[in-house]
């Protein structure tokens, strides 16, 4: 994967709403309600596919398109919410990685889909 410029892209992403207005109707709760929309979104071009054709979906540049666009979406409005939240990102994502370590320990979890609660 890249390396991405997180504090460039978020600037970016400010100065477009500014440019717009948009401040104004990007409360935390309308931003949240928005993400939500967005991940339904890319759920929708997988819903009737199976397994397989989901792992092949790479090879359909025209739903590729699509998929690049929610997920640009969702990132656009997480990184909205991160900015309006003033949360660290990489401090908040390495507290839940720690979390999900205790909660998930290798000897249970390894080849396991199960959830923490059923072990």
């Amino acid at each position: 994967m890249k390396v991405v410029n997180l504090d460039k892209l978020n600037k970016d992403i400010d100065k477009f709403v500014r440019e717009r207005d948009w401040d104004q109707f990007h409360s935390v709760k309308n931003l949240c309600m928005a993400l939500s929309v967005e991940t339904s979104e890319l759920l929708e071009i997988f819903q009737w596919m199976s397994e397989k054709e989901s792992n092949l979906i790479v090879e359909n540049q025209r739903a590729m398109d699509k998929v690049q666009d929610e997920i640009s979406d969702i990132f656009i409005y997480l990184m909205r919410i991160l900015s309006k939240t003033n949360i660290d990102l990489e401090s908040a994502v390495r507290l839940k990685m720690k979390k999900n370590e205790e909660k998930y320990p290798i000897q249970l979890s390894k080849g396991n889909s199960k959830k923490y609660d059923e072990f």
